[in-house]
């Protein structure tokens, strides 16, 4: 029977873990499909000392755990003991595939995917992976050999994978939560008590925040006090005590916020005149998404540099500046933020620059090309 006959019952694996830029694609991924087939069953596989291990849970899905880790560069022993674990998560991940019998297996990147989705395929089950970064990771670059389709979010991630590999690529980009392509500035502006004529710049360093850009941050903050504008700062929770003395004496209005962690991304993305933070993948999405201009500072150190190639994408369609965490100075970061906030022209050309460079429409293009491997 195929699938088409069967009608709405696939039955699909997730996996993919260790950073919420792989598992929340993920989550996306499983929604839609049980929107648009909700007879679907859905299995995410993860490590429990993963994120996905609280996350999957929390948005009501089950999950069945492996352990695996990652190869270390240097050649030392204790690769020996993970490359033992890796044959053991084969052995487990086999195990779960039998007992679920999934049509379609979906790898969002993380170790974990690797086993998961290269078992799969060697047992003849349907895979792809879905890439979210500019610079493609070892696991999915490795699957990419292995799967029946890639899904991709950035054009120039193409010319990263190999020759072999190209009639399998798929542009869809990363997929965006529904509050964020829905929320009007308005609409926001007015939750967050921000007058429409302030100009309003969000700092974001990812969900840790980021401790290079707040240190560096000082003299704008003390300008953007001087001058009334609205902001909101968040700082990362392991830094905010650290950040909050900067403004030790000074009395701050209700539209300038300092925070640990950003809950309502939403609105304050929605109410912004321009972004700053680092360059992830889902974080570039949301931006993109909405045609948000921006400042971006690439976490160095990060797999393969992705974050630099991520924001260096996004800087040569024009819809953002690049700094690099080794230019950062407080003077340099000052200007550049002044000089985009004043110039209503530049900010303009660069909100347009970062809309056509979104894809608002990714779960769509995910959710259209399953079905379209999968018949149904």
């Amino acid at each position: 029977m195929s699938k088409k006959e069967e009608g709405n019952n696939m039955r699909v694996i997730l996996s993919g873990g260790g950073t919420g830029g792989h598992v929340y694609p993920a989550i996306a991924i499983a929604n839609k499909i049980k929107e648009k087939y909700p007879d679907s069953q859905i299995l995410f596989v993860g490590t429990k000392a993963g994120i996905e291990s609280e996350i999957v849970p929390n948005n009501g899905y089950n999950i069945e755990f492996i352990e695996v880790k990652g190869f270390r560069r240097k050649i030392n022993f204790d690769n020996v003991k993970r490359l033992a674990l890796f044959v053991k998560s084969l052995s487990d991940s086999k195990k779960i595939i039998k007992k679920f019998k999934p049509d379609l297996v979906i790898g969002t990147g993380g170790y974990v995917s690797g086993s998961v989705v290269l078992k799969a395929s060697k047992m003849g089950i349907k895979t792809c992976i879905h890439e979210q970064n500019s610079f493609p990771g070892i696991t999915n670059k490795m699957l990419a050999k292995n799967v029946d389709f890639v899904m991709t979010s950035f054009e120039d991630s193409h010319k990263r994978f190999s020759q072999a590999c190209q009639n399998k690529l798929y542009l869809t980009g990363n997929p965006v939560r529904d509050d964020i392509l829905n929320t009007t500035k308005s609409q926001a502006r007015e939750i967050l008590n921000i007058p429409m004529d302030k100009k309003m710049i969000l700092l974001a360093g990812g969900s840790g925040g980021s401790e290079e850009i707040n240190d560096v941050f000082k003299s704008s903050l003390y300008r953007m006090i001087e001058e009334n504008m609205a902001f909101t700062i968040a700082t990362g929770k392991i830094y905010y005590e650290k950040f909050i003395k900067l403004v030790d004496g000074k009395e701050l209005k209700e539209y300038q916020r300092i925070v640990p962690y950003l809950e309502d991304m939403a609105n304050n993305l929605a109410a912004a005149d321009l972004y700053i933070g680092s360059a992830g993948a889902i974080s570039m999405a949301e931006i993109t998404a909405i045609g948000l201009p921006s400042i971006l500072v690439p976490k160095a150190y990060t797999a393969e540099n992705h974050q630099e190639y991520n924001a260096k994408s996004l800087e040569s369609a024009g819809g953002s500046i690049c700094l690099l965490e080794r230019e950062l100075c407080e003077q340099k970061m000052e200007n550049v933020i002044f000089d985009l906030i004043n110039n209503s022209t530049k900010l303009k050309k660069m909100s347009e620059s970062s809309l056509k460079f979104g894809k608002p429409d990714a779960i769509e293009k995910i959710c259209d090309k399953i079905s379209k491997e999968m018949s149904v």
